[in-house]
């Protein structure tokens, strides 16, 4: 068995033990360092972490091949990539980069299809001057998005 697909094979036993975890990124290098990304619908510990190191780690035989390894939750300001990451994030405010615009606006909703998002902006009255805020809602399908990551505010 390739290298790769015997860790590709340990890292999804892993994940298996840990429903509430998922992947997001995993990639070994040429000089095999191993570098794997969760993310999970409640958070990831460092205790996750652990594990999920733990079950490629105690797996592998160093003197077959040599290693390194590192296991790391998605950060804070990381791009949103899958449909499990924005249904976790469903109420929170995120900036959506479009190809024809950026918008931040609270996420109300994310299927296996799109996201669901609300924002307000002024506009111009229909009658009579000055301005009024309008709530708008829009849908944007995954395959439009070019860069979604949630806005945090202190």
């Amino acid at each position: 068995m390739v290298f790769k697909d015997k860790v590709k094979a340990l890292l999804e036993e892993g994940l298996k033990e840990h429903p509430s975890l998922f992947l997001i990124d995993f990639s070994i290098s040429p000089d095999y360092k191993i570098s794997v990304v969760i993310d999970g619908d409640n958070g990831v510990t460092l205790q996750d972490c652990i594990d999920v190191s733990r079950s490629i780690e105690h797996n592998l035989d160093r003197e077959e091949q040599d290693f390194s390894l590192e296991v790391a939750s998605a950060g804070a300001s990381s791009p949103l990539q899958q449909p499990r990451q924005y249904k976790k994030n469903i109420g929170r405010k995120i900036e959506v980069t479009t190809e024809n615009e950026k918008i931040e606006a609270t996420l109300i909703d994310a299927n296996e299809e799109a996201i669901s998002v609300e924002w307000k902006t002024r506009e111009p009255k229909k009658i009579g001057k000055g301005k009024e805020t309008v709530v708008k809602v829009a849908e944007i399908p995954y395959l439009s998005i070019k860069k979604a990551v949630v806005v945090i505010s202190f």
